[in-house]
């Protein structure tokens, strides 16, 4: 009999302390998340310096806590997994000097975690991998389409030009004078509005797997400005509809036609717009039924940022027999490779 393999996942790449304990890659024994939406609210987004201290005073707190709730010592663990990038480079410095410490004070092992990596693997804590394999990454900072050919291989088919997804949700957001985060009140608006306002869907050169939804967003902002200039009203629910419909839209299609380019056998979600439901709607009503291809989306709680993902990205790494020293830093700029 084999013997277990246990993960301390650390992630503090942007605005959550994160903790957990992966056992063999596939189960989560425990996952702690301390959110800072609330102190990050009133200013319309994550500022860097309140994020880092939250991250000084919330992170050996978050380990012990992950450690207690497995029921396991920091002995008991084979080695340490930590977000090395990309992110805020001081929210980052926070778990990977967290995890050095922790890993030279007990001589335990020590990895660095790519912080889409650690999304796409959210997936594995909820079906088994299939190669080849095509994950969607929608989140704040991130949209791409990554093709693996194996665990560990990663290859970027298509990546925004300008703004993220999830960066265009909260700037629209903004404009409709919704809080932050503004995706989940875009979302909400767009379930009871209609898609009646035309808006631009940027396809870019053909064959392009790319993404750009800069004008999308121009796009939105100008037509409630033009309106407010002539005195109309505009529904913020059916211009929320309208948006989310060209979002989505873009997504889906560009996902569709690489998924049957790549011949692949498995379609991975992963990001916090991952949690929006009319992409889980169209997404399930376009692959769901379709032969040869299983989609898997996680569950809302491992969409947006938690450590059971670095632990699940970090397992790989560590059965690979890759190891970083304690030289590690954090790499606000890293690249998926």
């Amino acid at each position: 009999m084999t013997q277990d393999t246990l993960i301390l996942g650390i992630e503090t790449s942007c605005d959550e302390t994160a903790a957990a304990i992966i056992r063999n890659g596939t189960e989560i024994v425990s996952n702690v998340v301390s959110s800072q939406i609330e102190s990050h609210k009133r200013f319309g987004g994550v500022v860097p310096e309140i994020a880092s201290r939250h991250h000084v005073e919330e992170v050996t707190l978050v380990i012990q806590e992950a450690l207690d709730q497995a029921k396991i010592d920091i002995e008991d663990v084979d080695a340490i997994a930590v977000t090395e990038g990309p992110g805020l480079v001081g929210a980052l410095l926070i778990g990977v000097n967290a995890a050095k410490a922790i890993a030279f004070a007990h001589d335990i092992p020590l990895v660095g975690v790519h912080h889409i990596a650690g999304h796409i693997y959210a997936n594995r804590l909820i079906q088994e991998m299939s190669f080849p394999l095509l994950s969607l990454v929608v989140s704040g900072g991130h949209t791409e389409l990554v093709y693996m050919k194996e665990h560990g291989s990663f290859e970027v088919i298509g990546e925004t030009r300008d703004d993220a997804a999830g960066e265009a949700y909260d700037k629209v957001a903004r404009t409709l004078n919704l809080p932050y985060p503004g995706g989940p009140h875009i979302d909400r608006l767009a379930q009871k509005g209609q898609p009646k306002i035309k808006l631009p869907r940027a396809w870019l050169e053909e064959g392009s797997y790319d993404f750009s939804f800069s004008g999308l967003k121009s796009s939105v902002i100008n037509t409630l400005h033009n309106a407010e200039q002539r005195g109309e009203i505009i529904d913020a629910e059916d211009l929320a509809a309208s948006f989310q419909e060209s979002v989505v839209d873009v997504l889906v299609t560009k996902t569709a036609r690489a998924v049957k380019e790549y011949e692949v056998k498995q379609l991975l979600i992963a990001g916090g717009v991952a949690a929006n439901k009319g992409l889980r709607q169209k997404l399930d009503e376009i692959f769901g039924e379709m032969d040869g291809i299983e989609l898997i989306i996680p569950p809302l709680s491992l969409c947006t940022d938690n450590a059971a993902m670095i632990g699940a990205a970090g397992t790989v790494l560590y059965e690979k027999g890759k190891r970083a020293d304690y030289g590690l830093n954090a790499n606000p700029g890293l690249e998926l490779r």
